[in-house]
């Protein structure tokens, strides 16, 4: 089956190769209809990655958050023109202790392989879930991002004690916000602070107890766990403000990602006793509980919606450029490509 593949050769251009897709036992074709940009794909469209990892890396289909349409299944567990999200972690092998997603054999859509940006892709069956009517489309798109927060929320759920009065989210972006979302709908009894810098943004988080300026924080406010959802340059001074701010033996989650190492003062992390812990994408598990989560919590997928930003149909190379730039200038949210290709 012949296949166009549209893959970054060179920083904001795409061209299209045409080939062939050889599907092997267990596996199902998928013509991607919605796809999200996350952060990963637009340092690779700016080249905002070290020039020895452009290199490595290109050229490559970008976009990891996604769903489509099942075209053939000759397994028998889907029919044509069902809706299916799309898991982007390939892994190779199985572990009784290490998680899909932290196999370093495991490949990556849009980062170590092809991403979604493609006429068709051949998938495992395992590699998909189901997806019905109920949910918005545009939401869904943006799954993978989602079961990243809801995998970090299963892992401090196991590794965090048990006092969790006032838990505090660092980061008004949309990590943060989706976090905060689903930390509500899974810990409702927790009070839940967020930390931002953006008044605009912090108003979103309606649904949280209380919202604090990083550059206004009571000094005598104490939480007992804490989330990091910035990355970059600024996570540093999260970190920072975090061990200032959690409660000894409490838990630290890191979620934001960072090009270049991020000073911690270890110092308080041994006078407090801290545990942390990082995570990092998410295996089919943490996509079928969030897609649970959306089902039982129905309020989520309202909040979701409000990070819905501009939706774009793709039918040429000039509409993804225009995406990705529209992407680059957003204030807010996450922009869809409706793939119409």
């Amino acid at each position: 089956m012949l296949n166009a593949v549209y893959r970054l050769v060179a920083p904001r251009r795409f061209e299209v190769e045409f080939s062939d897709i050889g599907l092997k036992a267990g596996q199902i074709i998928v013509r991607p209809s919605y796809l999200s940009i996350c952060h990963a794909d637009q340092r690779y469209y700016q080249g905002a990655r070290p020039i020895e990892v452009m290199q490595q890396k290109l050229p490559m289909a970008l976009i990891h958050e996604g769903l489509g349409e099942v075209v053939f299944d000759a397994t028998g567990n889907f029919k044509s023109g069902d809706s299916v999200i799309m898991i982007p972690n390939m892994p190779k092998e199985k572990d009784s202790i290490i998680a899909e997603n932290y196999l370093r054999s495991s490949k990556f859509c849009a980062s170590s392989m092809d991403g979604f940006m493609q006429e068709h892709v051949a998938l495992g069956i395992d590699r998909v879930v189901p997806l019905d009517s109920s949910i918005d489309k545009s939401v869904a798109a943006f799954t993978e991002l989602v079961s990243v927060s809801v995998h970090a929320l299963r892992r401090f759920d196991v590794i965090a004690h048990q006092r969790r009065e006032a838990v505090g989210i660092w980061g008004d972006g949309n990590l943060g916000y989706i976090t905060a979302v689903f930390f509500k709908a899974m810990f409702p009894d927790t009070r839940l602070y967020v930390f931002g810098v953006h008044q605009e943004k912090l108003s979103q988080f309606s649904f949280v107890e209380e919202t604090f300026s990083v550059t206004d924080i009571p000094p005598d406010l104490l939480v007992d766990h804490a989330f990091e959802c910035v990355g970059g340059e600024a996570s540093q001074r999260a970190i920072s403000q975090i061990i200032g701010h959690i409660c000894p033996e409490g838990t630290v989650s890191l979620l934001g990602v960072s090009e270049y190492p991020v000073p911690i003062n270890t110092r308080m992390v041994l006078e407090k006793g801290l545990r942390i812990f990082g995570s990092s994408r998410s295996g089919r598990e943490d996509f079928l509980e969030t897609v649970s989560l959306y089902h039982r919590h129905p309020e989520v997928v309202g909040y979701l919606s409000n990070i819905v930003g501009a939706q774009i149909e793709i039918r040429t190379i000039a509409d993804m450029n225009r995406a990705f730039e529209t992407d680059i200038h957003k204030s807010i949210g996450k922009t869809i490509m409706i793939w119409n290709k």
